[in-house]
């Protein structure tokens, strides 16, 4: 596989990482290739996260990013996902998912906590495609590490890379709204359904994970 930077390792940045029932379920299983098994409810997954000083990373620059795609049901492996659209902030972040087979482009994402009031915007060219809101608190009291699967396609071949995270959610935490803001984009295939039927989800201000972790060609 074609690896323009090494993997990286990002520590403590700022994640907000949650999961939804999309409002038009077949419309959002089409952005997944024929033959993945997907969840009844065709579940959701977005993550919007900043990494503030590039001490951060272990070869990155400070940067953001969304990732955003849908829960597969593979027989092997739980959990597993299928990235749809990956937006981040800086071109070595954008080159090392687009060597991997991630559709990939430009964006920028801010996280903003005023009180208890968090908004996590995502944007591209200026224009929001996605506005999170939510209530966080800034108690920490358990760990949540662990391992997730992530498929791509690179060429004919699916690629498979698990990787490893560590993440610190607060409590108390609640996600107010979620809003798809620009229709004319296909991100806008995995707006959630209304009214919002949330399957999980969490902040954590310190939010650890390999990018991409361990990898090899696979068969589905």
């Amino acid at each position: 596989m074609n690896q323009p930077v090494p993997p990286q390792l990002v520590v403590h940045c700022r994640m907000l990482h949650f999961g939804w029932v999309p409002a038009d379920p077949e419309a959002a299983a089409g952005l997944v290739p024929p033959g993945l098994r997907l969840p009844e409810n065709r579940p959701v997954f977005l993550h919007q996260y900043v990494v503030d000083d590039p001490a951060q990373t272990s070869g990155l620059d400070s940067y953001s990013a969304a990732g955003i795609g849908l829960d597969l049901d593979l027989p092997d492996s739980d959990p597993a996902r299928w990235y749809t659209h990956h937006l981040s902030s800086i071109p070595l972040a954008q080159a090392q998912v687009t060597a991997r087979g991630v559709p990939t482009g430009a964006g920028r994402t801010t996280i903003e906590i005023t009180g208890q009031a968090l908004v996590a915007v995502t944007e591209v060219d200026g224009v929001t495609l996605i506005r999170t809101t939510a209530r966080v608190g800034r108690n920490v009291s358990r760990v949540y590490r662990g391992h997730v699967r992530y498929l791509s396609r690179v060429g004919s071949q699916f690629v498979g890379a698990t990787c490893p995270y560590i993440f610190e959610p607060v409590t108390p935490f609640e996600i107010e709204s979620v809003e798809f803001l620009a229709p004319e984009h296909s991100v806008f295939l995995l707006r959630p359904a209304n009214p919002l039927e949330l399957m999980w989800g969490f902040y954590s201000p310190r939010a650890s994970f390999a990018l991409p972790g361990s990898e090899g060609w696979t068969r589905y």
